[in-house]
């Protein structure tokens, strides 16, 4: 099968074997896989002369299942999400807690970011936000989109900021007013966003030194309010101005629980819902139940499918000004 490797900076379509079938696992004949820019273009930079594979969300069908797999069946169209079971690739073996069924109506395109929504959902779970609270979310890149849209879907006061005007447009027209161009604009209409009191949260999906992103969101919130870290910040923020408002400082990390522990994920080993409510795998479904009851939508954010065999021009666009935000790569 063919799949997408970064080497030394350059995008390669390579070949191996079709991936073998554990038990607990699924074969996915992929349709679509989704670009993270954030995460991927991290890795194309910094690529050495080793291959690195790359890609963590993508939808298809299932065209094998492996023993003790009872909850899915062939020809069932799924998304998936997580390293190393999901990639750019045409087939995938995958466990089914990292899956999660795709009803007829929902658009394959728009399943296909599953990985993505799974940690956007996350994200607004570790804010632990109730209902009325506020959210701010800072960069509204396609991760920052949809955890705007779940905010909003969540009846949460949400409002963001981004310097690209044409992402804030883009906001502004599924109906969520307070989006803005630039921070002091947040800033001049806090109280109205807010309810007069400071956000209850802001979610951090920006990439960038903390002093300029972190500071801001400190004068922000209200006191013991919350700062989520989704995007690569630096460290650096003012102690005083966290020491003032009693400030919780928090790290969404990928999908929710289950992420890089060996018995959920190569093992399948789900967790009791008595005790871990919501795990990645249930994220995902979330998302996908999200798309079904046209809570969000992703098909406006789509700006650029490619084939596999483009896959490099789909990751050059990200290297220079553009209006990408949403990519697909088509198998």
């Amino acid at each position: 099968m063919r799949y997408i490797t970064t080497q030394s900076g350059k995008i390669i379509i390579a070949e191996k074997d079709k991936p073998q079938l554990p038990s607990g696992h699924v074969l996915i004949r992929t349709e679509y896989s989704a670009i993270s820019p954030g995460t991927e273009m991290s890795y194309v930079r910094k690529a050495s002369e080793k291959a690195v594979t790359i890609g963590y969300s993508a939808v298809g069908i299932v065209e094998e299942v492996g023993e003790g797999v009872d909850e899915l069946l062939l020809g069932q169209r799924v998304a998936c999400y997580g390293v190393p079971y999901v990639h750019h690739a045409e087939w995938l073996a995958v466990p089914t807690n990292l899956t999660a069924v795709v009803p007829d109506h929902v658009s394959p395109e728009e399943a296909a970011f599953a990985g993505l929504g799974a940690i956007a959902i996350h994200a607004l779970r570790v804010a632990d936000l109730k209902f009325g609270e506020s959210a701010i979310i800072v960069g509204l890149g396609i991760l920052g989109n949809i955890i705007a849209q779940i905010s909003n879907a969540s009846a949460y006061r949400t409002s963001g900021t981004d310097l690209n005007s044409e992402r804030t447009a883009m906001l502004r027209k599924q109906g969520l007013t307070h989006m803005y161009d630039e921070a002091s604009q947040l800033a001049e209409r806090l109280d109205e966003v807010t309810g007069g009191v400071g956000a209850d949260a802001v979610i951090l999906c920006a990439s960038g030194p903390g002093e300029q992103l972190i500071n801001p969101a400190l004068e922000w919130i209200r006191l013991r309010g919350k700062i989520v870290i989704v995007g690569d910040i630096t460290m650096e923020y003012s102690r005083g101005l966290m020491f003032g408002k009693e400030a919780q400082m928090l790290i969404s990390r990928a999908g929710g629980p289950g992420r890089y522990d060996k018995g959920y994920e190569q093992e399948n080993h789900d967790y009791p819902i008595g005790y871990v409510r919501w795990t990645e795998g249930r994220n995902i479904g979330e998302y996908i139940r999200l798309l079904a009851e046209g809570r969000i939508s992703v098909k406006p954010l789509i700006t650029d499918i490619y084939p596999l065999e483009r896959a490099a021009e789909a990751y050059a666009n990200y290297e220079k000004p553009t209006t990408t935000i949403a990519t697909l790569i088509k198998y």
